[in-house]
């Protein structure tokens, strides 16, 4: 009798990481045989619940140590917030699934569950966000705002919201919903205000490039049009040569019909006063190729000034 193998899923141990890691274990038991586990990780992102992302050094902080319990064989897949996840690959794993994404705007949240737009929230009102993407194009449509830092899980942040330490926050519709608490949310913030960020609400899913036995179950997870989709994104960003903290925004949709994909991205500088943007159409297959060349006229505008 043969030994039956156990798929052992590292993740993060946050109440969002644990969901996304609940459900891709529910998803991989629904088209294989065999017994799956949970394995938690603490990462300096985790740890750190003060010092920006950015100062931290930005690439990897969620996903550095959660990807070595893979490398070190104490794990055979990590699940990941793609939009966490650096574009190049760590050496011996691969990014073998992308499951169908979830809704990838931002939520505006204000205090006691209140519904609003960014338009009802007060002249120099105090926003709270952790990233430089939501911060600089908060400021290109609001620069009167004052926006703040804030960290901490979900439930820590809008705590702080409801403390009174901040007028408004904004957090991943994404997250709001995979938790059950989509009630917090006064508005969604889509285009043009607010471009998402680079695999927002996708998940990745990386094992060792080697075990081609979980690859071939983690195919049969795996979404087309949102892999397509991330690959232009991700190719975007890593042809800025961006880290997963810059702010840059992109939103892709797919024609189904014509088998094209439309990718727009945004650079500004922290401050919002600079702003470029670029919107390219080519084929499905082509999604990656797409991305650079979307990155190329970025660059050609002068985005690399704000990036660096």
């Amino acid at each position: 009798m043969t030994h039956q193998r156990t798929i052992r899923i590292a993740t993060r141990a946050s109440q969002l990481a644990l969901w996304q890691a609940n459900d891709i274990a529910e998803k991989i038991r629904a088209v294989c045989e065999l017994p799956v586990e949970l394995i938690e990780v603490s990462t300096i992102g985790d740890r750190d619940r003060q010092a920006p992302l950015a100062a931290m050094g930005g690439m990897g902080v969620f996903t550095k140590e959660v990807q070595r319990f893979v490398i070190e064989n104490e794990a055979d897949l990590a699940v990941h917030s793609l939009k966490d996840l650096p574009t190049e690959s760590a050496e011996g794993l691969t990014l073998a699934c992308v499951p169908e994404r979830a809704p990838r705007f931002d939520a505006l949240l204000l205090p006691g569950d209140a519904s609003g737009t960014l338009d009802d929230v007060a002249e120099g009102a105090r926003i709270g966000t952790g990233s430089l993407r939501r911060q600089s194009q908060l400021l290109s449509v609001r620069p009167d705002l004052e926006v703040a830092n804030i960290r901490g899980n979900v439930e820590t942040r809008i705590q702080k919201l409801n403390d009174g330490e901040y007028d408004a926050i904004i957090l991943a519709e994404a997250g709001l919903r995979r938790l059950g608490m989509e009630q917090h949310i006064a508005s969604v913030l889509s285009p043009p205000v607010m471009y998402p960020a680079v695999g927002q609400a996708a998940l990745g899913i990386e094992c060792r490039a080697d075990d081609v036995e979980l690859i071939g179950i983690l195919l049969k997870l795996s979404d087309s049009n949102t892999l397509a989709e991330v690959l232009a994104e991700r190719g975007c960003l890593r042809q800025l040569r961006a880290g997963c903290h810059a702010p840059v925004g992109t939103l892709t949709k797919i024609n189904s019909q014509e088998e094209t994909l439309t990718l727009d991205a945004v650079v500004l500088s922290p401050d919002g006063r600079q702003r470029f943007h670029v919107s390219q159409t080519d084929k499905i297959s082509k999604a990656e190729v797409l991305g650079e060349i979307v990155a190329d006229e970025l660059i050609e505008q002068g985005a690399m000034d704000v990036i660096e």
